[in-house]
């Protein structure tokens, strides 16, 4: 890879404020706690990450991770007792 391409790839993208964006509690809450995590992240306070997403109709749940390799198999059995639970709650 080029010098060049290489700090193409290291570049921030600035993006677009939103404008006449509705306010909602809930999209609120999630923005609050993705700016939590990125602010410890930037700090270097986490070593692992999981985030479990739910399509506005619920028909797609979708989790992913950035983690040490050996924190892997405890985040994917911590997120199976989230599933469990949520779906007991959904009961």
């Amino acid at each position: 890879m080029s010098e060049r391409k290489a700090d193409s790839a290291k570049a921030a993208i600035r993006l677009r404020p939103v404008q006449d964006a509705p306010a909602d509690a809930g999209v609120a809450s999630m923005i609050d706690v993705l700016q939590e995590h990125l602010k410890l992240a930037r700090e270097g306070k986490l070593r692992s990450l999981a985030v479990v997403s739910v399509s506005a109709d619920g028909a797609a749940i979708g989790t992913q991770w950035s983690c040490a390799p050996e924190d892997l198999a405890s985040l994917i059995g911590k997120l199976t007792v989230l599933t469990h639970d949520l779906m007991a709650a959904r009961r």
